[in-house]
C-alpha cells in the first residue's frame, strides 16, 4: 500500500490503483472507496455516496467506535478488487 497526498493535500492510499482517500469536514472525516459500489459490504460499513454507480464512503463522526474487523476486510477486498483489473489491463510499451 502507498500513501501519497494529492489534489491539495488529500491522503490518497493505492495498490495497483486508487483503494481510497481521506477528506476532514467539520463534522466527519471521509473515507471514499473509488471502487466501493463494486465492493460486497457485509457489515454496512458504506454510508455515504450511496447514490453513485462507482464510489462508496464512510463517515466517521467524533466519538463513534469504529469496527477495525469489518473495515480491514473492505480494505483488503479493495486491493483483492484493483489487483484483480490489473491483471487484466493491458500493459503499455516503454
Amino acid at each position: 500500500m502507498v500513501e501519497e497526498l494529492k489534489w491539495r493535500g488529500v491522503p490518497v492510499w493505492s495498490h495497483a490503483g486508487i483503494i481510497c482517500t481521506g477528506e476532514t469536514y467539520k463534522s466527519v472525516v471521509k473515507m471514499t472507496f473509488a471502487k466501493g459500489a463494486s465492493l460486497a459490504d457485509p457489515s454496512g460499513l458504506f454510508n455515504s455516496s450511496l447514490e453513485g454507480s462507482t464510489r462508496r464512503a464512510i463517515d466517521f463522526h467524533a466519538g463513534e467506535e469504529i469496527d477495525e474487523q469489518a473495515l480491514k476486510a473492505l480494505i483488503l477486498a479493495a486491493v483483492a478488487l484493483n489487483t484483480s483489473t490489473a491483471a487484466q489491463r493491458p500493459r503499455t510499451k516503454k
